[in-house]
């Protein structure tokens, strides 16, 4: 608490504006454990930037954290770019104050002669992505907290090729804004270095976004969608992109059009949550619907229902839905004579092993990297001419397809996910059994969970980093009764053969995660979240299948050895 406090005296200086130190007295005279939480550590960059509850303090989003981030960023811009016209594109989400932080962002960047294209409103995150390049701009900053609750805001910096910053760079640009004094920050802006954008970066952005997720017009009459923003900036594009792409019946859940930061109609609006699509499915079966498609407030998410061979509507997993995506992507350039054999898919860590067995069948690579799409972002700045990348996502319900954004895209992916249905159903089939044909092609069913425990503040910090200590010191020698034959631990970049006692160097950057496999082929990942206070347990289990008839009853087993495994961490 002492350096919390001496901290929060700092906050008491007139570098700060009244409102800000009134504030901080406040939490020094009437509530400690407060004032513990908000300034007991600096907000970080995490696998999605900087994220956290709004309020003040260093641990918290607000006017001066944003200011100094962004300060730093510019620093940073103009020592990496001393001798020309410099841009940044700017982009925010439906969430409270997003528009606001957006132009103090812009305030602070047109202040250091950095020219910026703001967007006139809300837009989604996969768009300032596109957006970036579009403009030919040097770096993009989005102003979003994705799937978070309503207390919580973010702030994402993208670099000149739309892809989210990763080291070293992001370590370069932490340096600038630490050494960064609150007296350093420039908050008085030039607003004749601002030009707001819209129209003309959403049309090309459709345009675009048909391009790469349409390859037919089979069926797209014939396939009923029920769509939902739940409340958040998919309502601005995705609903054009949909008739653009040729679908004529796509039904919005009318109540989650609305944009709203408080996401009245759900508890969280994640479409990872089944609850968060409650309401859709609702509407699907009201109107006998083939397909639900829902996104997440900034709309880099998406979630996909769709009904199985007894008729009812079930939620897709990411694993699940990334599975359907890539193999039909594979299955387009394999047609169309474009799988030369210097082509790949894109994973990470926690993702279904399966991307292996898809990427084999096709005779491409699949590369896999940490956790967050910037390191799927990465292989594509890394392999650029040399491999082309086709595909890729990972497990939380990301996706993207090829490589004209470098973040997971909710908009591109909604149009291949409801292509793929309307070719299904043009041949008496579904999305659900496309699923299983692909199980049956490669020869393994595979299924996945996910468990996230949640510990706020400083003390469920600590509580998580020992808990990740523990695993690493008492490691589990059987999980759901097969023995433990193999562990990876990223954090010491070794991947260990318990059998053998081999070591192998793992070739990606250090990161605290742990996967642990058993003799059975299940895969359990232990990792703490980035931008979240919660410590996340991923599961992946698979097994034999030769015929479609099979996967009921054979999904039915790996559901109960995904619980078993469940109850192990629980």
């Amino acid at each position: 608490m002492s350096s919390s406090l001496e901290n929060a005296k700092l906050w008491l200086s007139d570098s700060y504006d009244v409102e800000t130190r009134n504030a901080v007295q406040d939490l020094i005279d009437n509530n400690p454990t407060e004032l513990d939480d908000s300034f007991y550590k600096n907000l970080e960059f995490g696998t999605g930037g900087m994220r956290g509850i709004m309020g003040v303090g260093t641990n918290r989003l607000n006017k001066y954290t944003l200011g100094a981030a962004t300060q730093g960023l510019a620093n940073y811009i103009n020592k990496t770019y001393p001798s020309k016209e410099k841009s940044v594109a700017i982009a925010f989400d439906v969430r409270h104050n997003s528009d606001v932080f957006a132009k103090l962002v812009a305030d602070v960047l047109t202040a250091n002669g950095i020219k910026v294209y703001l967007f006139e409103s809300f837009r989604p995150t996969p768009e300032l992505s596109f957006a970036v390049r579009y403009l030919s701009c040097d770096a993009g900053i989005v102003l979003t907290a994705s799937h978070n609750p309503p207390m919580y805001n973010g702030y994402k910096v993208y670099w000149n090729d739309g892809a989210q910053i990763v080291p070293p760079q992001d370590g370069e640009i932490i340096n600038e804004v630490n050494n960064t004094k609150v007296d350093d920050i420039k908050f008085q802006g030039n607003d004749e270095l601002i030009t707001i954008i819209g129209k003309e970066v959403d049309e090309a952005f459709i345009d675009a976004s048909v391009k790469n997720g349409s390859f037919t017009s089979e069926g797209k009459n014939d396939i009923k969608i029920v769509f939902t923003s739940i409340h958040g900036t998919s309502v601005a594009i995705t609903p054009k992109a949909f008739e653009k792409a040729g679908f004529t019946q796509v039904h919005q859940v009318p109540e989650q059009a609305i944009p709203s930061g408080d996401f009245p109609t759900v508890k969280s609006p994640n479409p990872e949550e089944p609850e968060a699509l409650t309401m859709a499915v609702d509407l699907a079966n009201k109107i006998d619907a083939d397909v639900v498609i829902g996104t997440d407030p900034d709309a880099d998410r998406v979630g996909v229902a769709t009904r199985n061979n007894e008729g009812e509507i079930v939620l897709l997993n990411g694993n699940q839905m990334n599975t359907v995506l890539a193999y039909y992507l594979l299955e387009k350039w394999q047609e169309a004579g474009k799988l030369l054999g210097k082509e790949f898919i894109g994973s990470t860590i926690v993702t279904s092993d399966i991307f292996y067995d898809i990427a084999a069948k096709f005779g491409v690579d699949c590369k896999v990297g940490l956790t967050g799409f910037k390191w799927i972002a990465d292989m594509i700045r890394r392999f650029e001419g040399k491999e082309t990348f086709v595909g890729g996502g990972e497990e939380s319900f990301g996706f993207m397809v090829g490589d004209f954004i470098r973040d997971k895209d909710s908009v591109t992916t909604a149009l291949l996910v409801s292509e793929i249905a309307a070719v299904q159903k043009a041949k008496g089939s579904s999305l659900y059994n496309k699923l299983v044909e692909i199980f049956v092609e490669i020869g393994k069913a595979y299924q996945e969970d996910l468990i996230n425990i949640v510990k706020p503040g400083k003390e469920g910090a600590e509580l998580i980093a020992q808990m990740m200590v523990d695993f690493r010191t008492n490691a589990p020698k059987e999980l759901a009764g097969s023995k433990v034959i193999r562990v990876k631990d990223f954090q010491s970049s070794i991947d260990k053969d318990l059998v053998t006692g081999e070591e192998i160097t793992i070739d990606v950057p250090k990161s605290n995660v742990l996967i642990f496999y058993t003799e059975d082929g299940s895969k359990v990942a232990c990792r703490p979240s980035g931008t979240e206070p919660k410590i996340k347990y991923y599961f992946s289990v698979n097994a034999p299948i030769q015929n479609v008839g099979e996967y009921k009853e054979i999904q039915k087993q790996l559901l109960d050895k995904v619980d078993q495994l469940k109850n192990d961490f629980s």
